[in-house]
């Protein structure tokens, strides 16, 4: 069996999670789901980025303990993973002493025997929202980092560890261009090849204790300082999957087949992240996808608007499966998507309740007033999957919205030919051409569930049990309309 291994980004947990957080578990899910339905053997990897600086600042302004708090918050990302039903096979705390510490120690020590860690005196802009320290040129009209206007760069002067970045610009460079790291979209691939080859610089990877407020995982050989939060960050996709601590899983399932990240991070995983296995001699991803943000109302999410949106509000408000299907038809993989209430409420209405519900409504009806009996076709959900090669061709591609697009062409195709056919009237005049329009209607219906699972999973379970056969009845509508 083939496998393949996912991952999500690692969220900081400073902050409980927002829209863009589900945004980023539907989409992956979405990916891990359809694997699964090839019949591949997947394992996908989440967790909390727990070792930051802007941590403990949150911490120390909620007047909690660092531990507590971080435990409380990364609590409400796995329950929002959950909610969403965006399972996950493993979830990897920062915090981990067991499994997360020595496996970001090891890798550590791997760079070091090779050379490229050394230490040096350094003054620096930093950004605590980006966990990440900017030159001057890199920065907007006022001095602050395009990530988070409006907030000011701190000017940090100590004594850190410094990783040889600029060893490995060509290596880089010849990876992205090759496509031995393949990014998509194409163009963000384009954004990290020119920047890349402006030439890179060596960053800083360890703070001061004092900094890091003791804060972090010990850098091996020097208790005074501890590691900056990116090498030890991108490591939780090995230390998860058992580098340092359990080699045949490892070796089992590294490298990753596809890590999902937004493109506020890009850099740290196409660039960072490369030459710290690089220099550790161990395997690359394969692959990137990024995805773009969401915007509320056409604005930017931000605390200080009030705009931020709580997803579990709206699985409260409207369910799962209508947040996850306005997440993946109408906001765009590879272009900021903007995200309402009323939007969701509208695709609620016109494609879950006047669509999808009320075909599905439409066939089990018939088929009950018709007492037709029916039983699955044979065949895996695989097959059935594979045989749609434009909806394939889409999920490859992660093209979310163009696969759904192409489910609900098959539902207004049958809701036409249901119309056209007027089965109803047949059950007076032609019982056999009757059972030969059911028996398509609910085929239809049948591969329509199947096409559904990796978007709308527990509709796409309720819509085969109905159909399962060999009675057919109608229940409560799927998607009751708002008002």
């Amino acid at each position: 069996m083939t496998k393949f291994y996912i991952t999500t980004a690692i969220p900081y947990v400073n902050a409980k999670p927002h829209i863009g957080h589900a945004l980023e578990f539907i989409q992956t899910d979405v990916i891990a789901r359809y694997h699964r339905l090839k019949g591949e053997d997947v394992t996908k990897l989440c967790g909390g980025d727990e070792n930051a600086l802007k941590n403990v600042q949150a911490a120390e302004k909620a007047g909690k303990p660092i531990q507590e708090f971080i435990d409380t918050n990364n609590n409400l990302f796995v329950d929002l993973v959950n909610q969403l039903q965006t399972t996950y096979d493993i979830w990897q705390k920062g915090s981990d002493k067991l499994h997360h510490y020595p496996a970001s120690q090891k890798l550590w020590e791997l760079c070091s025997k090779n050379g490229d860690i050394y230490k040096k005196k350094y003054t620096g802009l930093y950004c605590v929202g980006c966990e990440m320290f900017y030159d001057k040129e890199e920065l907007d009209a006022n001095g602050e980092c395009f990530e988070h206007p409006g907030k000011k760069l701190d000017e940090v002067e100590e004594e850190n560890y410094f990783f040889k970045l600029s060893k490995y610009q060509e290596q880089i460079l010849d990876i992205l261009e090759k496509n031995t790291l393949r990014i998509t979209p194409e163009f963000r691939k384009n954004e990290v090849v020119a920047f890349v080859k402006r030439g890179l610089q060596d960053i800083s990877i360890s703070r001061s204790n004092t900094r890091a407020k003791n804060w972090g995982i010990p850098v091996p050989g020097d208790p005074t300082q501890r590691m900056y939060v990116w090498f030890d960050a991108l490591n939780i996709y090995q230390s998860g999957i058992g580098f340092g601590w359990d080699e045949k899983n490892y070796k089992k399932w590294w490298p990753a087949d596809i890590q999902v990240i937004g493109k506020g991070i890009i850099r740290f995983h196409a660039v960072y992240w490369p030459a710290f296995l690089l220099s550790a001699g161990l395997a690359l991803p394969k692959q990137l996808f990024v995805h773009e943000y969401i915007t509320v109302n056409g604005q930017k999410m931000s605390k200080t608007l009030g705009n931020v949106i709580d997803p579990i509000e709206m699985i409260k408000a409207y369910g799962i499966d209508p947040l996850r299907y306005y997440c993946l038809r109408y906001i765009s993989p590879f272009a900021d998507g903007d995200f309402s209430e009323d939007k969701l409420k509208l695709s609620y209405n016109a494609d879950l309740a006047n669509g999808l519900g009320n075909v599905v409504a439409r066939v089990a009806k018939l088929c009950e007033n018709s007492n037709y009996t029916h039983m699955s076709s044979e065949g895996g959900e695989a097959g059935h999957i594979m045989d749609d090669a434009d909806y394939v061709a889409a999920l490859e591609a992660f093209k979310f919205p163009d696969a759904l697009s192409f489910v609900w062409q098959k539902i207004a195709q049958l809701d036409k030919y249901i119309n056209e056919e007027e089965p109803w009237k047949l059950a007076k005049t032609d019982t056999d051409r009757l059972k030969s329009v059911l028996a398509h209607c609910v085929d239809e219906i049948q591969e329509v569930a199947i096409l559904l699972r990796p978007f709308l999973p527990d509709t796409a379970e309720k819509i085969a049990k109905q159909f399962a056969g060999p009675t057919i009845v109608s229940s409560s509508s799927l998607f009751p309309r708002l008002s």
